[in-house]
């Protein structure tokens, strides 16, 4: 029995299988009758089921080259995803670590450098990284009324409530604990409390903000003006 001889079969396939046979065999120039049957013959290798070769040539008959046993025009590597002239792409290679010094620290270039220090010039002043180590974090003011209050605690509530209230703002529109002034490893934060009319920062309502040089905030028509120089 010829192992190689071809009969008419009938199946059934996804349409969109079909049609990336389709333009794969206008791609590779070949038949969708030899790649379904190339694709079956690797799945059947792939799979530890090796189809048999069929018979060799006979007397007198030359052994197929190379090219006559690829498809025309570029035919299918191993592979039936990839053209065989398409070369394989590789990852690019990581990039090189740093040099180190002679210390042993690793080395930057000049470029580095100057970008390195201009992110510490432009950062915000009094901010946790501002602060170096056995140094005090300085003290925050808030300026209400003319009046400078020291913030010279963890947790500074802001409200409506004289006995629940560090700061006490007698007005209907003001919630009974409206704000809260966090101080949090020497950096102070402003947060809203769930409050009715909220905290504005230069027209926008907020849930909470790091407070900086010079922030002034609103609890509605109250000001409220912070500052670290004493």
């Amino acid at each position: 029995m010829d192992q190689n001889k071809k009969t008419m079969r009938h199946f059934y396939c996804r349409d969109v299988l079909w049609d990336t046979f389709e333009q794969m065999a206008a791609d590779f120039d070949c038949s969708i009758d030899y790649l379904i049957n190339e694709a079956m013959r690797y799945y059947a290798r792939s799979r530890n089921y090796a189809p048999p070769q069929g018979p060799g040539p006979g007397p007198g008959q030359a052994q197929p080259s190379v090219a006559q046993q690829r498809p025309p025009q570029g035919g299918m590597s191993q592979d039936l995803r990839r053209p065989a002239q398409e070369p394989q792409r590789r990852p690019p290679p990581p990039p090189p670590p740093p040099q180190q010094s002679a210390a042993g620290a690793p080395s930057y270039s000049a470029r580095e450098t100057v970008q390195q220090s201009n992110r510490r010039q432009q950062a915000p002043s009094h901010s946790v990284d501002a602060v170096g180590p056995g140094q005090q974090a300085p003290i925050l003011q808030l300026v209400f009324n003319n009046q400078r209050i020291p913030i010279d605690k963890d947790q500074f509530i802001i409200g409506r409530g004289s006995k629940s209230s560090d700061l006490a703002i007698k007005d209907g529109n003001i919630s009974r604990k409206h704000a809260a002034v966090i101080r949090r490893n020497g950096t102070y934060y402003i947060k809203d409390l769930g409050s009715t009319n909220g905290i504005d920062y230069k027209g926008m309502r907020i849930d909470n903000k790091r407070i900086d040089e010079g922030d002034i905030f609103h609890l509605c028509d109250y000001e409220l003006r912070f500052t670290y120089r004493q």
